[in-house]
C-alpha cells in the first residue's frame, strides 16, 4: 500500500524529500473489517469486560505475571491500568518464592519497569556456590530471554545484573538456530534491542502474529488486541490528516525550501511516545515542536549567517510581533508562524487543563540559545571539548522541549508539579537527551555534514582522544549504557511523577526507533515507509 509520491519542492543538498507529501490529507481507508467502526467499539468493550474477569481468576504469581506480560506485549495494557497495578502489588508481596527463572526474571522486569524496587538478590537462587550463574539454566532459552531483558533494568553499581546480562546473552547466542519458533524470533529481536528499550508498538505488531501461532493463546485477548490496534488506526489517521494540513499551512506561509519536510515522521515520533486514544493533545504538541525544532535547526545549520542567527535568537527571546523588524525578509514569516503556532496550541488546551504554555515558550527560547552557541562555535572555528559538546547538544537535540510537551498528557493531579519538574531539566531529561544525541551522532557519522554544523560527539571524541571512529563509537556506546542506568534509577525516586517519567523514558525509546543500525531514518525518512504503513495504513 505505497503512497503516491507527489512532486516536492527542492530540498537542501543531502536531504531527501519525505515520501508522504499530501498523502494523508486525502487518504480514505478501505473498509476491510467485517464490522463497522461502531460495531468494533461495541465488540471491544465487551472483550474488555471479559478480560477484567481474568484478573479475578488469577490466584498465583505465575498467572498474574503471565497475564500482565501478555497484555503489555499485545498493546492493550492501557485499558487495564488499575487492575495491572493491583496485580503488580500482589506479585511484589509474593517475595519471589518461585523457582522458575522465567517467572522470577519476568516478575522482576515488570515490577522494575513500573517503579517497584526489587533487589537483584532474587537471582541468587540461580547461582552456584562460586557465586556465578549456574550451568543448570544454560539450556533454558525462555528463562534466559527473560533474564536478559530483566537485567537491562539495572541501575549503577549492580554487578549481579551486569553479570546476568552478559551470561544470558552469551548462552542465547550459543543457542542461535536451535530455538523453536516463535521464541527464536523474540530472542533475535531482544539481542538486537532489549525489550525495556524497544518501541512498544513495533513489539506489539510482532507479538500479535506470534501470539496467534501459539496453541495456548487466549482467543479473547488476541481479538481485543487486533480490534484495539485497528480502532487506534482510525484515530491516528484523522490526526495525520489534521497535522498534515497544519504543516501545509505552516510550510506554505514560511516559504523556505531548505527545510526538511518531516511532518509524518514527526507525528510518528509523537506516536512512539503516546499511541493511546486519549492523548491527541500531547501528540499534536510533540509533533509540532519537532517540526519547529527541525525548521530552526535547518535554519541555523544551513541557511542563516552568524548575524542572522543572532538576530533570530534576539527576536525569539523578545517573543512579540514587533521583533519581526529585526529579521531579514526571508525569516520574517518563519518568526510570525512560530508565534502563531504557539497561540494555536494555547487555544487547543482545554480551559480546565492546568497546562501552562509559558513553560513551552521558555524551552524553545532556551533551545535557540543552544543553537546560537553551536553557530558561534562554527563561526569561530572553535573545537569544543567532548564534555562541552555533549553538555550543549544533549539539550539542542530537543529533550527539554519535548519533555515539557509530554507533560500535556498528565492528569491535573500532577500537571503543575510535573511541568515545573520537567522544565527544570532534571537528570532524566538530560539522560534521555544524551541517549538520543549519542545515537543520532553515531547514525549520522558517515553522512555528509551540512554547512555550519558543529562537530558531533563522535568527532569531538576522536579529536580529543586521538582514536579511530570505531573506538570512539564503542566508548560512546558505553556512555549510552550509563545513561540508561540513570533513567532506570529514576523509576524508584518519586512515584507521584512516575507517569511523567515513563513518557520521558519513551523519548529515549525513540532513539532505537529512529537511529537503529547506525542509521538516521528521521533524516533519511524513506527507510521508515514500511513501518509507517504498518502503524497507520495496514489493519490487522
Amino acid at each position: 500500500m505505497a503512497p503516491v509520491v507527489p512532486a516536492t519542492p527542492a530540498m537542501a543538498p543531502g536531504y531527501d524529500p519525505s515520501p508522504w507529501g499530501d498523502f494523508f490529507t486525502g487518504y480514505e481507508p478501505q473498509q476491510q473489517q467485517k464490522m463497522s467502526e461502531q460495531g468494533m467499539i461495541v465488540r471491544a468493550d465487551k472483550l474488555k469486560e471479559d478480560t477484567l474477569k481474568l484478573f479475578k481468576t488469577c490466584n498465583n504469581m505465575a498467572t498474574r505475571i503471565s497475564l500482565v506480560d501478555t497484555l503489555e506485549h499485545l498493546g492493550i495494557d492501557h485499558h487495564f491500568e488499575q487492575e495491572i497495578n493491583e496485580a503488580l502489588i500482589k506479585i511484589l508481596e509474593s517475595e519471589f518464592s518461585n523457582t522458575s527463572l522465567h517467572e522470577v526474571a519476568l516478575g522482576f522486569r515488570l515490577l522494575r519497569e513500573h517503579g517497584h524496587w526489587v533487589s537483584p538478590d532474587v537471582f541468587n537462587k540461580f547461582k552456584g556456590e562460586d557465586g556465578s550463574f549456574s550451568k543448570d539454566i544454560t539450556n533454558d532459552a525462555r528463562g534466559l530471554l527473560c533474564l536478559y531483558n530483566a537485567a537491562h533494568l539495572l541501575i549503577h553499581d549492580e554487578p549481579t545484573l551486569e553479570e546476568a546480562k552478559d551470561f544470558a546473552r552469551h548462552h542465547l547466542e550459543l543457542m542461535s538456530g536451535t530455538i523453536c519458533l516463535p521464541l527464536d524470533k523474540q530472542v533475535k529481536r531482544t539481542l538486537h534491542v532489549p525489550l525495556p528499550r524497544t518501541c512498544k508498538r513495533i513489539e506489539t505488531l510482532h507479538y500479535i502474529t506470534e501470539y496467534s501461532e501459539d496453541e495456548a493463546h487466549n482467543p479473547m485477548l488476541l481479538e481485543l488486541a487486533k480490534l484495539d490496534f485497528n480502532l487506534l488506526q482510525h484515530v491516528h489517521l484523522k490526526e495525520l490528516k489534521t497535522i498534515t494540513e497544519w504543516w501545509n499551512n505552516f510550510s506554505g506561509n514560511i516559504g523556505l525550501s531548505y527545510i526538511r519536510s518531516r511532518i509524518v515522521e514527526s507525528y510518528t515520533w509523537a506516536y512512539v511516545v503516546y499511541h493511546e486514544k486519549d492523548f491527541k493533545l500531547p501528540r499534536s504538541i510533540i509533533a509540532k515542536m519537532i517540526v519547529i525544532i527541525t525548521t530552526l535547526d535547518d535554519t541555523y545549520d544551513i541557511q542563516a549567517t552568524i548575524e542572522e542567527c543572532r538576530k533570530l535568537h534576539e527576536a525569539i527571546q523578545r517573543w512579540d510581533e514587533d521583533a519581526v523588524s529585526l529579521l531579514p525578509e526571508y525569516l520574517k514569516n518563519l518568526y510570525l508562524e512560530l508565534l502563531r503556532t504557539f497561540k494555536d496550541i494555547e487555544g487547543q488546551v482545554p480551559i480546565d487543563m492546568d497546562y501552562d504554555i509559558s513553560y513551552l515558550k521558555k524551552s524553545i527560547q532556551n533551545h535557540v540559545t543552544g543553537y546560537l552557541q553551536e553557530a558561534e562555535w562554527a563561526h569561530k572555528n572553535y573545537n569544543p571539548s567532548f564534555k562541552e559538546q555533549v553538555d550543549l547538544t544533549s539539550l539542542t537535540i530537543g529533550a527539554p522541549t519535548l519533555s515539557v510537551s509530554v507533560v500535556a498528557g498528565m492528569n491535573d493531579a500532577i500537571m503543575k508539579r510535573a511541568l515545573e519538574w520537567a522544565a527544570s531539566v532534571p537528570n532524566v531529561v538530560t539522560s534521555a537527551g544524551r541517549i538520543v544525541r549519542f545515537m543520532n551522532d553515531i547514525g549520522a557519522f558517515k553522512r555528509r555534514k551540512c554547512k555550519g554544523d558543529a562537530a558531533s560527539s563522535v568527532e569531538c571524541y576522536i579529536h580529543e582522544h586521538g582514536v579511530s571512529g570505531e573506538v570512539a563509537i564503542a566508548r560512546i556506546d558505553a556512555l549510552v549504557e550509563d545513561e540508561w542506568k540513570t533513567l532506570n534509577q529514576a523509576r524508584f525516586e518519586d512515584r507521584a511523577l512516575l507517569p511523567a517519567l515513563q513518557r520521558i523514558i519513551g523519548l529515549a525509546y525513540t532513539a532505537s526507533f529512529f537511529y537503529d543500525n547506525r542509521n538516521d531514518v528521521y533524516t533519511s525518512s524513506t527507510h521508515l515507509q514500511k513501518i509507517i504503513e504498518s502503524f497507520f495504513l495496514k489493519p490487522i
